[in-house]
């Protein structure tokens, strides 16, 4: 008897989650009304110079996310006139979980489900509106921080987790991450090898038609290097030297099959 009712009650569970991420996926893409996208900062230690540049940060510093988000929708026929609207909120002091370096599919599992609840937490502690994704930004100060761990975005749950340089010198290259990680939340996928960090021919290929194929003017966003040749592969300094690809505008309804 118990058993059957924990059974009925897991399946409950499982289809509840199933149809709240097929909502989610729907009203997120079908690009019929404005997405508002939430940058959430956090400071990663407790340092000086990420407080001071936390507390220096402005909705201006972002801006350029929502231009090129908008600009690339529009190319690809979006019809409203400001399809993504990105706002910044209130500093988080709580670090979001973390998930292990080597972890099994099940730990994956519960470390999502963890980022999750932690999302849902975190943006109603800020006294604003929840918008429907959060991008929690935790700052690095670069003096210590050569380099940051992997970013992450995930569709399930409309999160993202981006690690970024307390620098003014590294706002705009700070952004192009985080439009990488926001268009995860849409269900682009990446464009690179994993081993090698190459864009993929051609689907991470800005343009892939060019003759002679390299150099590759843009990046392609979800690459996150263009290749300057076959074994030259560099990042963008800035928005300005990105696009969103045909496969990536399929994946997040830019465009329909």
């Amino acid at each position: 008897m118990w058993r059957t009712i924990r059974i009925a009650f897991l399946l409950l569970v499982l289809a509840a989650a199933a149809w709240s991420n097929w909502y989610d996926r729907l009203s997120t893409t079908d690009w019929d009304e404005t997405l508002y996208v939430g940058v959430f900062p956090i400071d990663e230690a407790a340092n000086s110079v990420a407080q001071d540049y936390i507390t220096g940060l402005s909705v201006d510093r972002f801006v350029e996310i929502e231009a090129f988000l908008n600009q690339e929708a529009r190319d690809y026929g979006v019809g409203i006139s400001r399809p993504v609207s990105v706002e910044l909120y209130p500093p988080v002091l709580e670090r979001p979980p973390e998930r292990a370096a080597s972890s099994n599919v099940f730990q994956n599992m519960w470390w999502s489900l963890k980022l999750r609840l932690y999302a849902r937490r975190a943006s109603r502690a800020s006294g604003k509106p929840t918008p429907q994704i959060r991008i929690f930004v935790i700052y690095h100060d670069p003096t210590f921080s050569q380099s940051v761990p992997h970013s992450v975005g995930m569709q399930k749950g409309l999160v993202g987790v981006v690690h970024a340089f307390a620098s003014d010198r590294m706002t705009r290259t700070n952004n192009v991450v985080i439009a990488h990680e926001i268009l995860h939340t849409l269900g682009a996928s990446d464009k690179y090898d994993p081993a090698t960090l190459a864009p993929l021919y051609p689907i991470g290929y800005a343009e892939p038609d060019k003759s002679p194929r390299h150099p590759q003017p843009f990046t392609e966003i979800m690459a996150g290097r263009h290749a300057v040749d076959d074994h030259t592969f560099k990042m963008p300094d800035s928005l300005d030297e990105v696009v969103a690809g045909e496969a990536t505008a399929l994946e997040v309804r830019w465009i329909r099959q």
